[in-house]
């Protein structure tokens, strides 16, 4: 199947069930979409007991796309600098300290919450595995979804500043989750090697600081040419290079291309940095351009998550794990935001129950599955990818369905 018939059959999918969606669902584009790819994706196992022609060509659909890496090396970059882009720069610098800590320090200590967690549970489950593994999936699980955020945000109406927060940690924290992944992946691949904690922390920081600061380089380099000329098609183009760029400099220095990408897209999207760099027109259709290439990606994306169901090895005890890890992820992600809700909520005025709406509000999506198809064989691959397909699809149907409801119930004047 050549790569224009596989992008070709997904796009008529999105569009498909995009239409279907608008004009009876009528759910929030993403819930939508990954709803009726899952129901189309089951119809289409019950159809195979008859007639397996169907399923086979869906099957080999799925299994000729590397989801990984056409998700974390294509269409993340453009994904997050769309997002970046259309995000109020002055909101989230006045709410820098807590997302920043939510970013960083929550992901951390959820990764090491849910690790342990896990751990305990598969042992209670006679399923043991080692705890670094269980730390993997951790990883893997705690990053909130950027793309699933943003898209079911914008219709829960929950007040700004909460917003902003939810939007911004889940900007950063899927950069930092990523980079965190990978720092323990390296030491569980080599068991027998001396690691040290400095040599840690030096990955940790080059990915992390290298990717913000190659961000901000592209945004100031982006802002110097815009601001030189006049012409909106080129300046479209320009944005769309320092993306492709950015991205292919950041992978060949090792650096979180995530993060300069959400950094690139906050200085250019900066509103002072608009005034001064594009005419009216110009912003009217950059705006509208990425706003385009968003809801497209995007729309292949979940249609991908939920065909994915196709490939995956269910078992009875890997669904029980996946279904009793949801609580664990859930308590974990609480406990986790306690510290830096404590130290920043009388500061900065927090409305009622912001921990509890941004624990409910942390949807997970495309990148823990990406991240869960990337483990080893021989890091019980299979058993943390479907755990991870479970979270995924109750966070996106379950918590993305109730989360303007709960903010509704929890700030009745919102």
């Amino acid at each position: 199947m050549s790569t224009y018939t596989i992008i070709a059959g997904l796009i008529f999918l999105a569009a498909t069930f995009g239409y279907l969606n608008a004009r009876f669902l009528r759910l929030p584009t993403t819930i939508g979409l990954m709803l009726i790819t899952l129901l189309y994706t089951v119809a289409v196992l019950g159809l195979s007991y008859f007639d397996d022609t169907l399923l086979r060509a869906e099957a080999e659909l799925i299994q000729q796309i590397d989801f990984e890496r056409v998700l974390m090396d294509y269409m993340l970059s453009f994904l997050l600098f769309a997002g970046a882009l259309h995000t109020n720069f002055g909101e989230l610098k006045k709410q820098g300290g807590p997302i920043i800590a939510f970013a960083t320090l929550g992901v951390v200590t959820s990764t090491l919450l849910i690790g342990t967690g896990t751990y305990y549970l598969l042992q209670v489950l006679g399923a043991p595995v080692h705890f670094l593994y269980c730390l993997l999936f951790g990883a893997v699980i705690s990053p909130t979804d950027p793309i699933a955020v943003l898209g079911i945000l914008k219709q829960a109406r929950a007040p700004k500043q909460l917003e902003t927060k939810i939007v911004g940690e889940s900007l950063f924290n899927d950069g930092v989750g990523v980079v965190l992944f990978l720092t323990l992946y390296r030491i569980a691949e080599s068991p027998g090697e001396a690691i040290s904690a400095v040599g840690i922390l030096t990955l940790f920081g080059r990915e992390v600081f290298g990717g913000l600061l190659l961000g901000l380089g592209i945004g100031w380099v982006t802002y110097k040419l815009l601001k030189s000329i006049d012409d909106f098609s080129t300046e479209i183009i320009i944005t769309l290079a320092a993306v492709m760029g950015g991205t292919v400099v950041a992978q060949q220095f090792h650096l979180s291309a995530p993060l300069a990408m959400v950094a690139a897209g906050l200085a250019i999207g900066n509103d002072r940095v608009r005034s001064r760099a594009m005419s009216e027109v110009t912003e009217l259709y950059v705006d509208k351009f990425w706003e385009l290439i968003d809801i497209l990606l995007n729309a292949v994306l979940f249609v991908l998550i939920g065909m994915e169901m196709l490939v995956l090895t269910f078992s009875g005890n890997y669904l029980l794990a996946g279904l009793l890890a949801i609580p664990i992820v859930l308590l974990s992600r609480h406990a986790s935001l306690w510290l830096p809700v404590q130290v920043f909520a009388k500061r900065l005025n927090f409305v009622p129950h912001t921990h509890t709406i941004i624990t409910w509000g942390g949807l997970r999506g495309g990148i823990s599955i990406a991240l869960a198809l990337s483990l080893a064989e021989g890091m019980n691959r299979e058993m943390f990818l479907v755990m991870t397909y479970v979270v995924v699809v109750f966070s996106i149907l379950v918590q993305g369905l109730t989360i303007e409801r709960v903010v509704r119930r929890l700030l009745p004047a919102a």
